[in-house]
C-alpha cells in the first residue's frame, strides 16, 4: 500500500533513460502510482542495483502494434500524468501524441522532457547533459581558472535542470486541474531548466559582482573562504565562511593570526590567501580537521567519497542513505511529517506487473 503525499496520484512512464527514470522515481517516493510502459526485450532483469527505476510497476508494451498502443492510451486515460522523454514527434508517429491523447483524456497532463525542447533550431539534435549547460552559460562558469570548463557529472542538465523541473511541472498541472483547470503539455528542456537554475548568477553577473572569468567569483571557488582544501593524509575538506562571522571562527579555529587575512573582501588579496590556507591545511589529516571545525559554524565539512557518505554520523542520524536487498542507496526526499514518502518496491524487470497492472486499472487488452 502506497504511502506519501501523491497517494492516489496515477502516472504513465514510458521508459526511458537517465532523467526519465529519476523524476519517476521520485514521485514514486511521494507516493504515486507509477507504471512504466517498457519495449518488449529490453531485458532489464529488475536487479536491485538499478535503484532509479524502484517504486515502479512495468507493463510491456509493443508500441509498433496498434492493439498495445490502444492499451497504451486506456492506461494513459486512467492517469493523471504522462512522462515521456523521446526526440518530438516520436510519441506522434506512435499515434501517442499530445493531440491525440488530450482528445481522449482532456485532463491530463502531458509531460515531455528532452535536452533542446520541443521546438528550436536544435531540437531534432542529439545531446547530452554537458551539451545543455553548455549552451546556457553554466558550463562556463564551472572549473578553475585558465583550465578548461569541467564537467559538473550530469546533475544540472539531466537532474536539476530535467527532471526536477518536470516534476514540478507535472505536480502545478495536476494541481491545475484538480482546481478546476484542463490538461495540458507541459515542455520541459534541460537548457530551460539549466538557464533557470542560474538565475541568480545572472542577476549577480548583471549588478557587476561576477565575472565570467572562471575561479574569479565569490562561490565559483575564486574566494579563499569558499574553496575546498588537501590535508596532509591526501583527503580534502570544504569551506565556506562566507559571513563575517563565519569568517571571524575560521581564523580562530585554524590559529590565524596574519593580519592580512583581515581584508576577506578584498579581490586582489584572494590568491596569496588562498596559497596559505593550502599550507595551513596540510599541517593537519582531514580527521584532525573535523575534530578541529566540524559542527561549528565556521560552516565546514569534510568532502567524502560516495563510500564514506553513507556512514557519516549526521547521515546515519537523519536516514539519508538505506539498504534494501543489500544495495546502499538515497532514501526518498524530501521528507513530509504528516505523510512520508517510501520506497514502494524493489527495481521491476520488464513487463514484470503486466497483468497485475491490467487489472488493478481495469483495462483490457
Amino acid at each position: 500500500m502506497a504511502s506519501g503525499p501523491l497517494d492516489g496520484v496515477k502516472i504513465v512512464e514510458f521508459a526511458g533513460i537517465g532523467p526519465g527514470p529519476f523524476c519517476g522515481m521520485l514521485l514514486s517516493d511521494m507516493g504515486a502510482d507509477v507504471i512504466r510502459i517498457d519495449r518488449p526485450g529490453d531485458g532489464r532483469p529488475g536487479r536491485a542495483a538499478d535503484v532509479m527505476s524502484r517504486g515502479r510497476r512495468s507493463i510491456s508494451l509493443n508500441l509498433k502494434d496498434p492493439a498495445d498502443v490502444e492499451v497504451a492510451m486506456k492506461l494513459i486515460e486512467k492517469a493523471d500524468g504522462l512522462i515521456e522523454g523521446f526526440r518530438p514527434g516520436v510519441m506522434e508517429r506512435n499515434g501517442l501524441g499530445p493531440d491525440a491523447v488530450l482528445a481522449r483524456s482532456p485532463k491530463l497532463v502531458y509531460g515531455r522532457m528532452t535536452g533542446w525542447g520541443q521546438f528550436g533550431s536544435l531540437s531534432q539534435a542529439a545531446g547530452h547533459d554537458l551539451n545543455y549547460i553548455a549552451l546556457t552559460g553554466a558550463l562556463h562558469a564551472m572549473g578553475r581558472k585558465d583550465e578548461r570548463p569541467s564537467p559538473p557529472l550530469n546533475l544540472v542538465g539531466d537532474y536539476g535542470g530535467g527532471a526536477l523541473y518536470l516534476a514540478m511541472g507535472l505536480l502545478a498541472g495536476i494541481v491545475n486541474v484538480k482546481n478546476g483547470g484542463e490538461g495540458q503539455v507541459i515542455d520541459v528542456a534541460m537548457t530551460d531548466g539549466a538557464a533557470s537554475l542560474s538565475t541568480m548568477f545572472f542577476g549577480m553577473k548583471a549588478m557587476g559582482i561576477w565575472t565570467d572569468e572562471r575561479e574569479s567569483n565569490l562561490l565559483d571557488g575564486g574566494a579563499h573562504f569558499y574553496d575546498t582544501y588537501e590535508c596532509s593524509d591526501g583527503k580534502w575538506v570544504s569551506i565556506g565562511s562566507i559571513e563575517p562571522q563565519f569568517y571571524a571562527l575560521l581564523l580562530e579555529k585554524g590559529g590565524i593570526t596574519d593580519p592580512e587575512f583581515q581584508a576577506q573582501m578584498d579581490r586582489s588579496k584572494w590568491g596569496s590567501l588562498k596559497a596559505k590556507l593550502m599550507a595551513l591545511f596540510k599541517t593537519k589529516t582531514r580527521d584532525e580537521w573535523c575534530a578541529i571545525m566540524e559542527g561549528t559554524d565556521i560552516c565546514f565539512a569534510p568532502v567524502l567519497s560516495m563510500a564514506e557518505a553513507p556512514s557519516h554520523p549526521h547521515n546515519a542520524e537523519r536516514k539519508t542513505f538505506v539498504e534494501v536487498e543489500g544495495v546502499v542507496q538515497p532514501a526518498p526526499a524530501p521528507r513530509f511529517s504528516a505523510t512520508p514518502a517510501e520506497i514502494q518496491r524493489r527495481p521491476a524487470g520488464v513487463g514484470e506487473h503486466t497483468d497485475e497492472i491490467l487489472r488493478d486499472w481495469q483495462v483490457s487488452r
